[in-house]
């Protein structure tokens, strides 16, 4: 039996996660689960799955729920970035799987690593602000880090087995978000509401703002080549509006190997945290004689330049990546508080990395440094707009 720590719980790939973990019941146990401040949920999540440990990132949520939490229920309550180190580090659990939204993942991630636990990483951030730092951590400690994004999970998939010296290009699939074929002009004075419309995907909101900006995207391409190890020209993105392949490898021969499956995310969790196994499921069936049609297309980052910029970002390295994330966090927010148009997310971006101070072979605290000085600097230019 695999012992997890979840960190993220309540969002949507840690309640998906929970998911198969109801429908494996011998197979996982809960260990430890975390939060930002959504309370309500993990008292829910405390009752069912009973691990012995909860953290809460905001610390009076944490006191909140300790309060919430039955007289009989033995679980001990921890708050802030240590509690969340804590549960990464607990000499009994086997697999962190890293689901929380932003730059918070990434030290958690580090303590996980440094004390052999295998990665099922979902937390992009981790990886595209310091890729880098993260895999020389991970091969220092023989630290196995799975995927859970879709993508990275049929590249994943398809490389089980082959040398990765043979491959010619990783191709990242994109379903186009909520305004595939729009033109700039048609996107100018959208809202949020729309934004968060998904067609194929329930994502949590700023991962599906991310998807209709096609930064979601970006960050995915950053993560393949620290993942796989690639250059960025060999990394290539293509729309993919019916989400059924889920990105593919282009070998040296001329080969090319998908990993195709129904739009579900609860498929790739599993597999992260079944891993070398398969286990069998209920999910839905991909039926070829109803999906008849996979038509690609080239994405149009004239329209959605968030998609350029995290190239961009990538080839000037350092930390060049850290400033795009951050910035994008920023404005993602900004957004979503009805603080700025849609349009004002890439083009502070492009602000940011034209004023960024790079660093190279960045330690961990500068790219903390990096983080806090991306939003110190869109805090001051945003004020005075």
């Amino acid at each position: 039996m695999k012992k997890i720590t979840i960190l993220g719980s309540t969002g949507s790939i840690g309640t998906q996660t929970l998911d198969v973990a109801r429908n494996n019941k011998d197979k996982f146990e809960i260990v430890a689960i975390s939060a930002n401040s959504s309370v309500d949920l993990l008292l829910e999540q405390i009752l069912e799955f009973c691990p012995k440990y909860v953290a809460v990132y905001d610390e009076k949520s944490a006191n909140k729920l300790k309060e919430m939490i039955p007289k009989n229920i033995d679980v001990e309550v921890l708050s802030g970035m240590d509690g969340l180190v804590k549960i990464c580090e607990l000499e009994e659990v086997d697999v962190v799987l890293t689901a929380v939204v932003g730059m918070i993942g990434l030290v958690p991630t580090m303590a996980a690593i440094k004390s052999k636990k295998t990665i099922a990483l979902a937390n992009k951030e981790t990886l595209v602000t310091a890729g880098e730092l993260v895999m020389r951590e991970a091969r220092k400690n023989n630290v196995e880090i799975l995927p859970v994004d879709s993508e990275h999970s049929a590249i994943f998939q398809c490389l089980n087995g082959e040398n990765r010296k043979e491959i010619e290009k990783i191709i990242l699939t994109a379903s186009g978000g909520p305004f595939r074929g729009k033109k700039k002009e048609d996107l100018i004075n959208v809202k949020k509401e729309q934004a968060l419309k998904h067609p194929n995907w329930d994502m949590g909101r700023k991962i599906s703002i991310d998807s209709s900006t096609l930064m979601n995207k970006g960050l995915e391409v950053i993560e393949a080549k620290w993942l796989f190890d690639v250059e960025v020209e060999d990394i290539e993105v293509v729309v993919h509006p019916q989400s059924i392949v889920h990105s593919m490898v282009s070998f040296r021969d001329s080969s090319v190997m998908a990993q195709l499956g129904c739009p579900d995310m609860r498929l790739p969790i599993q597999y992260a945290l079944t891993y070398p196994d398969r286990l069998e499921t209920d999910f839905e069936r991909l039926d070829f004689r109803k999906a008849s049609t996979l038509t690609f297309e080239e994405p149009d980052m004239e329209t959605f330049p968030c998609l350029r910029l995290a190239f961009d970002a990538l080839k000037m390295g350092g930390t060049y990546c850290a400033a795009l994330n951050s910035a994008n966090e920023v404005l993602v927010n900004e957004f979503l508080n009805d603080k700025i148009g849609f349009y004002d997310i890439p083009y502070y971006i492009e602000r940011t990395l034209k004023e960024h101070k790079n660093r190279t072979n960045p330690t961990l605290d500068d790219i903390l440094e990096v983080d806090k000085e991306t939003r110190k600097f869109l805090a001051n230019i945003l004020k005075n707009n």
